[in-house]
């Protein structure tokens, strides 16, 4: 399987053993997984008779042993090339990366089958997750499937749906009276004290390796090239820092030439640390005490990769921007009306801006850009009743039609 080398500090390069360590002893810098990838031997046309799903990149995942995998087959998800809605915005190639299909219906699925696969490869007693909701769903998915306890930490308010998806699949859900920072801190602490595998704290540098497969996808969906200009919706950082990861293995590898991509954080106006970092051209990160969005999904008021996610877009020469709750909604509309995706807020915010982008003149009408939409709009419906038109009463007479059907 895959080719797991050693854990590396991102601030020190202090070097450990792959186990369950997430933080430095030396510095407290985040540790991210390292391959031997000199050991990786790939070409392009190995991937023809392999599973569509995030396994079909199993040497730059980090489970050991293929026994230990929990599969519910995620990924593998369509990259829709836009034509309606490119003409509208006004760009001559454009894609939708479409991970409203996964099996739970968000891009999580794929940090959370990582997660959950290592915590079983370690030998855990039983997982979890500190959630704005769509990691709760996967997460205990994925444990169900592995049949292991899942103890999942949110903050009270978020959409009901998402909630009762988590409790369909049997987790133990624990609403905290408090933002996700304070779920965050919880779950965190938890961890510690009953040895639980919470797949986004302590599982952390494998957990995110299953995000990277989002740049893995549409690189070889591109024919293994790379996109001129990616737009990411972004919370806590993790899965931008992890994109970035990802086209930057396959370089090193061999599977792409190179890559030139600009990589733009899209973050909701209620909630948008890293945009005002990267606006007012500082380097840290300040956190918003309490985010005010209908994008709960990226809620995440203190964004535990948001140093690292603000480097990535200057290293890249991206941008980052907001967009307001009625230009979400908005964005969402106008994506199911042109491509027939339905998308929950936190997918409707990089449309809205990649339409305020393309409109600054900041991305070229003849750049070849990738949307990510991480999320299904079945997940959050009710936040659609005001902007949608009532259903017509009828009565069962063919009659009855004409004043409704004829135009």
């Amino acid at each position: 399987m895959a080719e797991v080398k050693l854990l590396r500090c991102r601030e020190c390069a202090k070097e450990y053993q792959p186990s369950l360590k997430y933080v430095c002893e030396e510095c407290f810098g985040p540790l991210d997984v390292v391959y031997d990838y000199e050991k990786i031997s790939l070409r392009r046309e190995d991937f023809s008779e392999r599973p569509k799903s995030i396994w079909r990149y199993f040497e730059l995942l980090p489970i050991a042993n293929s026994s230990n995998i929990v599969n519910l087959e995620a990924g593998y998800t369509p990259l829709q090339k836009s034509v309606r809605l490119a003409e509208q915005i006004g760009l001559k190639e454009l894609y939708i990366k479409n991970d409203t299909v996964n099996p739970t219906y968000s891009f999580k699925d794929r940090p959370a089958g990582i997660g959950v696969s290592k915590a079983v490869e370690l030998q855990l007693d039983a997982v979890g997750c500190a959630s704005t909701g769509n990691l709760a769903g996967a997460t205990a998915a994925y444990a169900a499937r592995a049949g292991i306890p899942c103890f999942v930490f949110i903050p009270h308010d978020i959409e009901k749906a998402k909630v009762t998806q988590a409790l369909a699949y049997g987790a133990k859900i624990l609403s905290i009276e408090g933002t996700y920072d304070d779920a965050n801190r919880l779950a965190a602490q938890a961890a510690e004290a009953y040895r639980l595998g919470i797949v986004n704290i302590n599982m952390r540098p494998y957990y995110t390796e299953g995000s990277k497969t989002l740049a893995l996808e549409v690189s070889e969906q591109l024919g293994w090239q790379a996109p001129d200009h990616v737009i990411i919706p972004v919370g806590s950082g993790a899965m931008l820092h992890s994109i970035c990861k990802g086209f930057e293995e396959l370089v090193t590898i061999g599977l792409l030439d190179e890559v030139k991509t600009k990589i733009t954080a899209a973050q909701p106006s209620g909630c948008a640390p890293i945009v005002d970092a990267f606006k007012r051209g500082e380097t840290e990160v300040t956190p918003v005490e309490s985010p005010n969005t209908i994008a709960k999904s990226l809620a995440i008021g203190e964004p535990g990769d948001g140093f690292y996610a603000l480097k990535k877009i200057r290293e890249y020469r991206g941008y980052a921007d907001d967009a307001t709750n009625q230009e979400i909604i908005e964005a969402v509309l106008l994506l199911a009306r042109t491509e027939g995706i339905f998308a929950e807020p936190a997918g409707g915010v990089p449309i809205a801006v990649l339409k305020k982008l393309v409109e600054d003149g900041k991305i070229d009408r003849n750049e070849k850009v990738v949307c990510y939409v991480t999320g299904n709009g079945l997940k959050t419906p009710e936040l659609l009743t005001e902007d949608l038109p009532t259903p017509s009463i009828v009565k069962p007479e063919v009659r009855a039609l004409a004043p409704l059907i004829q135009r």
